[in-house]
């Protein structure tokens, strides 16, 4: 068996096990995701959200790919972009979060237009040059081989297709990094403690969000994966960025 080591936050474990903690993470926050989410960026992760959308070019009768789509708020709204004619699949490899997303569009009325795919996005389970539109809002850091990750989506894109990438990158903002080094790993964790009860899962996610990938490292990922005319935009300073890339 490979003795080859990976991060878990800060901590080295064996390639192997990653997977499983982190689906242990999320298992233990499922239930608090969407309440966290709102208290953690004081409600501004709903705007980087809608940039993301914005940024799809969805039209009526297209086919969109949700990968670590959680409980679904991405998901959500694309099914009314892409119209009954199109289809959204909703894809997470945690099995509790897929649940939440489904139970959230079930309670919104969405049926027809959307299925729910458990699966791994390193390995995806869809045909070549399926999908006119993949997103991964706050799910490519936890992902074990992001290269490979990144092959498979490219895979799946039709050709002219595109990828978004929504996630937690490196302060840009000058001043900004301190301040965000002290919220992060002093008050994230205690709002895990006494909102969710779970302090160990939000030091995780602060800890894999400094693991992470910055801007212009992640772009150099994409484009080494076979993206072409990848950009970034940076948010919040550079605490968030989207990247965007599109198959040729």
């Amino acid at each position: 068996m490979s003795d080859e080591k990976t991060h878990f936050g800060y901590q080295q474990v064996p390639i192997g096990e990653k997977a499983k903690r982190v689906a242990d993470v999320f298992h233990s926050v499922a239930d608090n995701y969407d309440i966290m989410n709102d208290v953690m960026s004081f409600g501004v992760h709903r705007l980087w959200k809608r940039f993301t959308l914005s940024q799809t070019g969805l039209k009526a009768g297209q086919k969109v790919l949700d990968l670590a789509g959680g409980t679904g708020d991405l998901a959500l709204k694309m099914t009314s972009m892409v119209g009954p004619s199109g289809q959204v699949v909703l894809s997470d490899i945690n099995g509790s979060m897929l649940r939440r997303g489904r139970e959230r569009l079930i309670d919104n009325g969405v049926a027809g237009n959307i299925e729910y795919v458990q699966a791994n996005a390193e390995c995806l389970p869809f045909a070549d040059d399926t999908f006119d539109c993949i997103t991964i809002a706050f799910g490519l850091r936890n992902v074990t081989d992001k290269d490979k990750a990144l092959r498979s989506m490219l895979r799946i894109l039709k050709p002219g297709g595109r990828l978004l990438v929504l996630e937690f990158s490196k302060p840009v903002a000058p001043g900004l990094a301190p301040v965000y080094d002290a919220y992060s790993f002093k008050l994230l964790p205690l709002m895990g403690k006494y909102i969710a009860k779970d302090e160990d899962s939000y030091q995780y996610l602060a800890e894999s969000i400094r693991m992470h990938p910055g801007q212009e490292t992640l772009k150099g990922m994409m484009e080494e994966a076979g993206f072409n005319k990848v950009k970034y935009h940076n948010l919040s300073g550079g605490i968030v960025a989207l990247h965007k890339g599109y198959k040729v």
